[in-house]
């Protein structure tokens, strides 16, 4: 009898601590009642690989590790979620692997060629770099604008960041710090930035799809994302 009530009582301080926890936004995977009534959506809920695609087929189940999707030879460059996006906030944490190189894509318009026709907010072990942030770093927009400060944290820990696309303009916080303000406009010339350096587009990136998929970047690492969440902004 005692056995039974020691139980009953751990499950309800247990259920009592999951609520607690996810009142404050602090449970993987779930939105909280106040990102309901804001708008956000979840597009991982850390069980299944539901809505997210390798190329045409569904996302392989062993991508599904521990709460997290890590893409890694999941068949695709880029695994992406099913429905595209356009305007939004999008916010999700992520752990790296040492010497992982990997991103998260916006905006892609052609599947077949993601690189070419979305935006990539790159994922790199930069964390102990002494020297300025280069476009290639932990947090740039790829290849288009440094990072402002670094931001990333060493691998093995977990990294927060928010993206947020409306229209031209591009903005991230990594880790609590804004390292992109960028308005897409101002890329007027291919293969070039504003501040007059080489890119790799062969477009000036004010002509990439202002609406496109969201995906996640195989590059050969392991690298786990949790809590994905969508914020449409109307």
């Amino acid at each position: 009898m005692r056995g039974t009530l020691r139980s009953t009582v751990a499950a309800g301080i247990g259920l009592s601590l999951v609520l607690a926890l996810a009142a404050a936004g602090e449970v993987d995977n779930q939105l909280t009642p106040r990102e309901k009534a804001d708008g956000w959506a979840l597009l991982f809920d850390g069980k299944t690989a539901g809505g997210w695609m390798s190329g045409e087929k569904p996302l392989p189940a062993k991508t599904i590790q521990g709460g997290t999707i890590n893409p890694r030879g999941a068949g695709a460059y880029v695994s992406h979620y099913k429905d595209p996006f356009g305007d939004f906030v999008l916010s999700c944490d992520f752990k790296i692997s040492p010497g992982c190189n990997s991103g998260i894509f916006f905006r892609v318009g052609d599947l077949k060629d993601p690189v070419q026709s979305g935006f990539e907010i790159q994922i790199y072990d930069t964390a102990n770099k002494k020297t300025k942030p280069g476009k290639n770093d932990g947090g740039a927009l790829y290849d288009a604008v440094a990072p402002s400060v670094n931001a990333m944290k060493p691998a093995g820990e977990w990294d927060h960041i928010e993206i947020t696309a409306d229209k031209s303009l591009v903005k991230v916080v990594l880790n609590g710090q804004q390292v992109i303000d960028a308005d897409l406009d101002r890329w007027t010339t291919p293969h070039k930035n504003p501040d007059g350096s080489q890119n790799k587009y062969n477009k000036p990136l004010k002509d990439f799809p202002r609406s496109g998929y969201i995906g996640l970047q195989d590059h050969g690492h392991d690298v786990w994302f949790k809590n994905i969440k969508v914020k449409p902004i109307k």
